[in-house]
C-alpha cells in the first residue's frame, strides 16, 4: 500500500494499519483487506485516476442505503477524494456456501422490496452526481418516462454514436424509443431508492448468511430497473423474486418490460466490452419498436 494512503487511513481510523492484503475492489479500484492496532478489519480502496467526487458519491449513496434499514450495507468509516483518494468501509466476511439458501435468497427480496419501498425524493438524485463508469447524468426528474429518456437512454445513444459501439439504425432506434416511453413503461408508480447496479457481484453474502450490497451506482428510479438487472446477468435465486413479490407485488405487464429496462445496462456493457453485448443491445432495443 502506498505510504501517503498508509498515512490517511491510520489519520481518519486513529489506528495504526497492521497489514494490508490486496483483495478485488471492482473493475478500476485498487482494494485491500486492512488490519488495524486496535484489533479491527476494515476494506479500504483508491483510485489513480478517479473523476472528481468518485469516492464521497459512493459513499453517500451507500449511507442512502443503508438508512434505509431494509438490506445490510457496510458502514463508511472514511471517506476523500482528495489525494489520495479512498474509501474504507466496514469488513464483511463472506460465507460462499449461503449464496444459494432459499432462506438466504428469500429474505434478500424482502429487504429488496423495503429498499424499493422506502421511496426517493425525485427520480435521479438531489446532489445531482454522475453514475456508473460511463459517468450517467442523475438530474432529478418528476417522472421515471423523463428520468430515463433524459438520463439514460439519449446520453447511451450518444455515447455509443461517439465510440461507434452500435449500428446507426439501432441507435435511431434508441434515441426513437427515448420519446415513446409512455407507451412502453406501464403503469406509473412513485420513484424507488434503487441500489442502480444490482448484479450479483454487488450482492455479498456474510458468514450468517445474510445479504450485503455494495458498490452502488444509488438513485431514485423504477424500482423493475433493479429487478432486471439481477435477471440479466444471473446469479440471484427465483425465491428472491418470488418473495419480493409476495410483499410488494408488481404492477401489471412487468414482464413485457424487463428487456426495456435491460436496455440501459446493455448499451453500457456494449460500449464498454462489445461482442455479445452489441447484439444483446440490439435485440432488447427492437422489442419496443
Amino acid at each position: 500500500m502506498d505510504l501517503a494512503l498508509q498515512h490517511v487511513i491510520e489519520r481518519d481510523l486513529g489506528a495504526r494499519i497492521v497489514s494490508a492484503t490486496p483483495v478485488r475492489g471492482g473493475d478500476v479500484a485498487v482494494a485491500y483487506a486492512v488490519a488495524l492496532s486496535d484489533g479491527r478489519r476494515v476494506f479500504a480502496k483508491t483510485h489513480a485516476s478517479a473523476p472528481p467526487g468518485f469516492f464521497t458519491t459512493e459513499a453517500s449513496g451507500l449511507a442512502w442505503l443503508r438508512a434505509a434499514g431494509a438490506v445490510r450495507v457496510p458502514e463508511v468509516l472514511a471517506v476523500g477524494d482528495d489525494p489520495p483518494n479512498h474509501l474504507v468501509l466496514e469488513w464483511i466476511e463472506e460465507g460462499r456456501s449461503a449464496r444459494t439458501t432459499t432462506t438466504t435468497e428469500g429474505a434478500f427480496g424482502v429487504g429488496l422490496a423495503t429498499l424499493h419501498r422506502a421511496g426517493a425524493p425525485s427520480f435521479g438524485r438531489e446532489d445531482r452526481r454522475t453514475t456508473g463508469s460511463r459517468g450517467l447524468p442523475n438530474e432529478p426528474s418528476a417522472t421515471w418516462v423523463e428520468f430515463y429518456a433524459a438520463n439514460r437512454l439519449l446520453p447511451l445513444a450518444q455515447l455509443a454514436r461517439d465510440s461507434r459501439a452500435l449500428a446507426a439504425p439501432t441507435i435511431a432506434a434508441l434515441e426513437r424509443l427515448a420519446g415513446r416511453l409512455a407507451e412502453f413503461g406501464g403503469p406509473e408508480e412513485p420513484p424507488a431508492r434503487l441500489h442502480g447496479d444490482l448484479w450479483a457481484g454487488n450482492r455479498l453474502i456474510g458468514a450468517d448468511g445474510q445479504s450485503w450490497l455494495i458498490d452502488p451506482a444509488a438513485h431514485g428510479g423504477h424500482r423493475e430497473f433493479d429487478l432486471a438487472m439481477m435477471r440479466l446477468f444471473g446469479g440471484f435465486g427465483e425465491a428472491a423474486f418470488t418473495e419480493y413479490a409476495n410483499v410488494f407485488p408488481l404492477g401489471a405487464g412487468w414482464p413485457e418490460r424487463v428487456a426495456l429496462h435491460q436496455i440501459a445496462p446493455l448499451v453500457v456493457h456494449a460500449i464498454k466490452f462489445g461482442g455479445g453485448y452489441v447484439a444483446g443491445a440490439t435485440n432488447a432495443i427492437m422489442q419496443y419498436r
